[in-house]
């Protein structure tokens, strides 16, 4: 023989009132959270929109060639001294660098290793002088390095490009932002001929370029 249960009306509509009520509890919790989420989010978008910080500012104040000399038809060895002026011009925003590398380039061609930067604050509208040693020994260079230096040397002049990369972030108050990654390229014109003894040397102050 077997049994039936039965459920009154009565018990099934006390379950589905615990269901909807404990759904009604997870909606509510998800909502709460939801607009937690999106009212920080609205903040922080809010406040970058109204500073909207302006990238760091740099020039190159000087670079000195105290060698540049091929080892051997396709090995370079160079020493290259340098001083960089940075500037932070937003007047709510300071800068955390990071990272900072520097190294130095001839037609397109690294000729120095990467020299690391210590790592700085930069307060408001504050600004730096930053001095870096660049060396390379036994580089690799294009067969026609040579080439391209001689026919400087007949034109009288030489461009160096001096590149400097890394990561900041921004601090807006106790707020500090996520890494971003910036590059910037100087360029220097030395005079470059038979009877200029080194160092060769730029001290014009060039404007260098700073993208984020």
């Amino acid at each position: 023989m077997s049994q039936v249960y039965s459920k009154s009306p009565k018990d099934c509509a006390s379950k589905e009132s615990f269901i909807n009520t404990d759904n009604f509890k997870y909606k509510k919790l998800f909502c709460v959270f939801s607009t937690f989420f999106t009212s920080l989010i609205s903040f922080i978008l809010l406040i970058w929109l109204i500073l909207h910080p302006s990238k760091p500012q740099f020039s190159l104040k000087e670079a000195d060639i105290y060698l540049l000399n091929l080892s051997n038809s396709h090995l370079l060895n160079s020493s290259i001294q340098l001083t960089l002026f940075s500037k932070n011009p937003n007047q709510k925003v300071g800068i955390y660098y990071d990272q900072i590398q520097a190294y130095a380039a001839y037609k397109g061609q690294q000729i120095t290793v990467d020299t690391s930067i210590p790592p700085f604050y930069q307060g408001h509208q504050e600004s730096n002088l930053l001095t870096a040693s660049l060396v390379g020994t036994g580089l690799p260079v294009a067969p026609s390095f040579a080439y391209e230096v001689g026919r400087d040397q007949t034109a009288g002049k030489l461009v160096l490009n001096v590149k400097v990369n890394g990561k900041l972030r921004w601090k807006v108050g106790t707020w500090v932002s996520g890494r971003y990654r910036f590059n910037v390229n100087c360029v220097a014109v030395m005079a470059f001929g038979p009877n200029i003894p080194p160092p060769l040397s730029a001290r014009q102050g060039t404007l260098c370029s700073t993208s984020l």
